[in-house]
């Protein structure tokens, strides 16, 4: 398998040439000011599993518009004091799947929250529970198309609120410390980690890997597959709409709100990546606001660097939350 794009040299000299909004500002302090007037109203229930060293909860929360948001609150059994938290969003198509399918950051003495992601659940993994109750205008198969033609009725604009009230659920938490509370994902997780870093307060640092939902105009451009090609064979119908899709998608593209991120970030690339080619990655590493440290996979696809990525993550946020000085 070849390179997608570029070597790492060829990255080092691109010149990420952005579109970023006049008004992006103004559009999501208005949205998270909307989203506000909506209670938290946090839920909690155990969920029994025949695990005894870790405990699961039913988790759940108002999202975007009131919406409920499911979500499962993975601890170490037994804790007593307020524990630092890990939010985990999902891949596309994937949703929190089973109780028992994420205990890598429970284990290592993390509160976990994994939030399912609005209406997905149903591509891969143990599924999800959460819908999505918003209409959509004509859309392209998936969901990077459902209500592209208006920045206020596109799909991310309720994922990304989701995003951020999940932050703020999980510093809302007595047993959580929340001061200590970071994001983290793949693909659309990453990507929507990166969202969430930029945009809510209290995130103390963010892990993305192979991060999706950055570049966008470059991505419709190089992308070799799904979910990018979602866009193009929208646009390639209804090419009389082409700036107002792209338009849109400039207020929901991670490389223009990274610059407001300041929490540590630990971003990974894949240079055989087919999926997030790699200079949309690198546009979002080169942009973020706070100290980036990038992870180069230079023989993978989009799988990243998995369960070695995963072991670098949990030195690396360790090391964070053991620097008083770190940024968040």
């Amino acid at each position: 398998m070849p390179l997608s794009e570029m070597t790492l040299g060829e990255l080092e000299e691109l010149d990420v040439a952005l579109n970023v909004p006049v008004d992006l500002d103004g559009f999501w302090a208005s949205t998270l000011a909307a989203a506000a007037v909506h209670p938290l109203d946090v839920r909690r229930t155990p969920a029994p599993t025949r695990l005894t060293t870790l405990t699961h909860e039913e988790f759940s929360f108002a999202g975007a518009g009131g919406d409920r948001v499911n979500a499962w609150l993975v601890r170490p059994a037994g804790a007593r004091e307020p524990l630092p938290a890990v939010v985990e969003f999902i891949g596309y198509g994937g949703g929190r799947g089973l109780a028992e399918e994420r205990l890598t950051w429970a284990s290592a003495g993390y509160a976990h929250l994994v939030v399912d992601t609005r209406g997905q659940g149903a591509v891969w993994g143990g599924g999800g529970s959460t819908p999505d109750p918003a209409g959509s205008d004509v859309s392209a198969p998936g969901f990077l198309t459902r209500g592209v033609l208006d920045r206020d009725t596109y799909y991310y604009r309720r994922v990304y609120v989701d995003a951020v009230r999940a932050v703020q659920a999980a510093r809302s938490l007595p047993d959580v410390d929340p001061g200590a509370v970071s994001v983290t994902g793949a693909s659309q997780g990453g990507g929507i980690a990166l969202a969430a870093a930029s945009l809510a307060t209290g995130v103390r640092a963010v892990m993305a890997d192979v991060p999706f939902l950055s570049w966008f105009r470059r991505a419709v451009l190089v992308a070799a597959t799904d979910p990018y090609a979602e866009l193009v064979r929208y646009l390639s119908v209804h090419r009389d709409r082409v700036e107002q899709v792209l338009g849109t998608l400039d207020h929901f593209d991670v490389a223009h709100l990274v610059p407001r991120a300041t929490a540590p970030a630990l971003i990974s690339l894949a240079l055989m990546d087919r999926v997030c080619p790699p200079s949309t990655v690198w546009a979002a590493h080169r942009s973020y606001g706070g100290p980036s440290e990038l992870v180069v996979h230079p023989f993978n696809d989009h799988e990243g660097g998995q369960a070695h990525q995963w072991r670098r993550q949990l030195d690396w946020l360790a090391g964070v939350l053991a620097d008083p000085a770190a940024p968040a």
